[in-house]
């Protein structure tokens, strides 16, 4: 497996590409792009680390170089969220970072699984997803928006909550990846029970969870070693599927379903990304007009992203 960091060299990019480096299976390459030129020494930093996987740098020159032959392309390349801004204030620099990166894609490694990770992901998959359908190699199964913070955060707050390893909690998380649109389906989990105080309160901190930590770092930065690995879990579990294991993991994806074009749903990953959507099952009634309150604001998000390619 050869696998792509775009933005290596970013808090995200380093927390990420440590942890494949760690973790990936013996034999496989990482290739690591930054327009930062601190890049080549990232590379060399985590060469030094004694695993089997071999980890090379590339400069802003060298886009092309670093994705040719990629089976996997993470991109959590672009500017972090300060205090004081939402999601969607990133749009207008992080939408052009991502238009561009994703046009290399096209060009240099079109067959591979896509996740984006960089902020607003109800935008910036959309945005992907139109420049890949401008250049012709558009698949539907191989875009990915990497909403697996919001699950890993739900699963450490209710474990934390409930006196339970975080590490035994599953929490389903549907819906988009800001805001009121992350929708954490806590009936769902199993052997917990919860008061209606505890739901409204949960759902609100893992909604505002990154908030919580852009204020906690008081100006110095926004979620990059939680989301480090939760992007590295993600891309571990593609990886997996890939190489023909059965794994389901809640991720962003064009669904067309009646809830909106993207959707983070249960999805089960094989050898040529999704294999199958399947459903997030019965929600409660807190859930279900969560669900309904949100619709509006996601596809909103959405179009966004469509026109910022097709204009």
């Amino acid at each position: 497996m050869k696998i792509a960091v775009l933005g290596a060299a970013g808090g995200i990019g380093q927390a990420l590409s440590l942890l494949l480096k760690v973790q990936l299976p013996a034999g496989s390459e990482l290739s690591l792009y930054d327009v930062a030129p601190v890049v080549p020494g990232v590379a060399v930093d985590l060469s030094h680390i004694p695993t089997d996987v071999k980890v090379q740098g590339y400069g802003k020159d060298d886009l092309a170089d670093a994705l040719t032959g990629c089976d996997i392309v993470l991109i959590p390349a672009g500017v972090p969220r300060k205090p004081g801004m939402d999601r969607s204030d990133l749009f207008n620099i992080n939408a052009g970072i991502v238009r561009n990166l994703v046009d290399a894609i096209a060009d240099n490694c079109p067959e591979a699984c896509t996740c984006i990770i960089t902020n607003p992901v109800n935008t910036t998959v959309a945005i992907a997803a139109e420049a890949l359908k401008a250049k012709g190699v558009y698949n539907k199964n191989k875009l990915f928006g990497v909403t697996t913070l919001d699950v890993i955060r739900s699963e450490t707050f209710v474990g934390n909550l409930k006196g339970l390893n975080p590490a035994n909690v599953h929490v389903p998380v549907i819906g988009g990846h800001s805001g009121t649109t992350i929708l954490p389906l806590l009936s769902q989990v199993q052997g917990v029970d919860f008061t209606d105080e505890e739901v409204a309160s949960l759902t609100t901190r893992i909604q505002n969870a990154g908030t919580e930590v852009v204020e906690a770092k008081a100006g110095g930065g926004s979620a990059t070693l939680s989301m480090g690995h939760a992007a590295a879990r993600f891309c571990l579990s593609l990886v997996d599927a890939m190489r023909g294991e059965n794994v389901v993991e809640y991720t962003y994806v064009e669904t067309n379903s009646d809830d909106a074009e993207f959707f983070a749903h249960p999805v089960r990953l094989g050898k040529n990304g999704v294999e199958e959507i399947l459903s997030y099952g019965e929600l409660s009634e807190f859930e279900e007009n969560a669900k309904n309150a949100m619709l509006e604001g996601l596809r909103s998000d959405i179009a966004m992203g469509v026109k910022f390619v097709t204009g």
